[in-house]
């Protein structure tokens, strides 16, 4: 009687470079996905300020209707910020508006926002500037006020009606934090493009957007654009020299 064999079948596993090769593939579409999930994130970041700058773009216009048209002071210029007792410093003029107590009062209750707390004076993407006592670094504002929009360098605040094109002048923007104002200058006081380049402007309408850092003059000086005005019409604007340098 004829018997047949079959031949075995021999199992053949992964070779040493298929699996490298696996891992590789592995390693690849985990970081492109980290990448989306990150860039995600920061979207979601980036419009949680923009948010958060509307809101103050509302208080800025319910302030000038409270108060005779006038516009709350910038807070101190390119100082950092220690000076918090004025009561029409924007940081604490307007958070009566949101229901909030005044930046002074926060100080005085040691209750005040810190990096990554769910504030409006906060942005989700600003990072502690730390303490720094040879600069004195106190407080923490990741927002500030432009610093040539009502400064203190005038005896009487600046009138909402008398800046010129509003729409397009600057009222707050992304700052370093230890500053209550801001201003385009190669110093450590102008708007910071954290936003993955970017920087994030309030404009007196209460209109937020997001502009390039180099197109604004983030870390350089006023470019002067057309649709982004720092300069206010006003009579502050004969001082600005001083704040570019």
């Amino acid at each position: 009687m004829n018997r047949f064999y079959l031949p075995q079948m021999r199992q053949k596993g992964f070779t040493l470079i298929e699996m490298l090769m696996v891992i590789a593939i592995i390693a690849i579409l985990a970081s492109v996905l980290l990448s989306v999930l990150a860039q995600a994130r920061e979207k979601g970041r980036t419009a949680q300020c923009l948010s958060n700058l509307r809101q103050w773009g509302v208080a800025f216009r319910m302030y000038a209707d409270d108060y005779q048209d006038y516009l709350p002071r910038r807070g101190q210029g390119v100082q950092t910020l220690n000076e918090v007792d004025r009561p029409t410093d924007w940081f604490n003029a307007l958070p009566i508006y949101f229901g909030l107590s005044s930046f002074q009062m926060m100080v005085s209750n040691n209750t005040m926002p810190v990096a990554h707390s769910q504030s409006l004076f906060i942005c989700p993407t600003a990072k502690s500037a730390g303490t720094n006592d040879n600069r004195n670094w106190i407080f923490y504002l990741p927002y500030g006020m432009n610093m040539n929009l009502c400064p203190w360098n005038l005896q009487v605040q600046t009138k909402y009606s008398q800046v010129v094109q509003p729409a397009c002048v600057v009222a707050m923007a992304d700052t370093l934090g230890p500053f209550a104002s801001t201003f385009p200058s190669p110093n450590i006081y102008s708007p910071v493009p954290r936003h993955a380049g970017k920087v994030n402007l309030l404009f007196l309408t209460g209109n937020a957007q997001s502009f390039a850092g180099w197109y604004v003059g983030c870390n350089v000086g006023d470019p002067h654009r057309a649709d982004v005005h720092w300069l206010t019409g006003t009579l502050s604007d004969a001082s600005v020299t001083n704040y570019e340098q």
